[in-house]
């Protein structure tokens, strides 16, 4: 299965999710891939050590831009590898928005070579609905929205709502969303304002386990390790776990 984390909105813990749950996947022994096409590169500077050495050719810039296979590097957790990603990755719109040979599909022409070597793939996308996230989606199964409470938050839903659709219709036609994930929870008026009117607008597409805002994240990542790595103990890392039990029945 291929799965995008995505969001409009920046800040709601995109990156965190997608290193969350291929970090707790790998844990239960599945083989998995990151692919981190999020040209602040995140995840990458957390599961690489040496991310700072790496060249552009041994990042998906190769893929998206050149058309070339990816390039996939062992991380420090056992079952998990990752595309990393690199800061130059963001010309990468000004580079497709010219092309003209299937500038949606560069992503899945190289990821359907290999997919069957992981139990799961996910796509870290970069908080914006440009030809990234129209590759990240045209290559994926299903997407999973990570959102946060606020109003400019759940607004953001209904433009990359929009764009799925969009991806359906002309590049994707089997793409599903997966669910609606709420995270950095907080016990205020305004985070249970947010979930009643996420669930109200969109029921049974919000997942059950909601992630609670927590410090440990911010550490973990400092510390460049996932949170199950840091503190198996921590809120996020018990949330977390039940999440993926929810979605993947593990």
């Amino acid at each position: 299965m291929i799965i995008s984390i995505g969001s409009q909105k920046g800040g709601v813990g995109k990156t965190t999710t997608s290193l969350a749950l291929t970090a707790g996947l790998a844990q239960t022994g599945k083989k998995v891939l990151l692919i981190d096409i999020d040209y602040q590169a995140n995840s990458s500077k957390v599961l690489l050590p040496d991310y700072q050495k790496l060249d552009i050719q041994d990042t998906v810039c190769a893929t998206i831009l050149e058309r070339k296979p990816l390039t996939v590097h062992k991380t420090n957790i056992p079952n998990l590898e990752i595309v990393p990603s690199h800061i130059l990755l963001s010309n990468a719109d000004l580079t497709l928005i010219t092309a003209l040979d299937n500038r949606a599909y560069r992503l899945r022409t190289q990821l359907e070579k290999v997919r069957g070597m992981w139990d799961y793939v996910f796509l870290d996308c970069p908080p914006s609905i440009g030809w990234l996230t129209l590759n990240a989606f045209t290559a994926s199964d299903k997407i999973i929205i990570v959102v946060s409470p606020g109003y400019f938050e759940l607004d953001s839903i209904v433009q990359i709502n929009k764009t799925i659709e969009k991806v359906k219709e002309e590049f994707n036609p089997t793409l599903d969303l997966y669910g609606l994930l709420f995270n950095l929870s907080e016990n205020t008026n305004a985070t249970v304002a947010s979930l009643q009117l996420l669930r109200q607008t969109y029921p049974n597409k919000v997942f059950r386990t909601i992630i609670p805002r927590n410090t440990d994240i911010k550490e973990a990542q400092l510390s460049k390790q996932d949170i199950f790595s840091f503190n198996s103990k921590a809120n996020a890392a018990i949330a977390y776990k039940k999440l993926i039990q929810e979605i993947f029945s593990l």
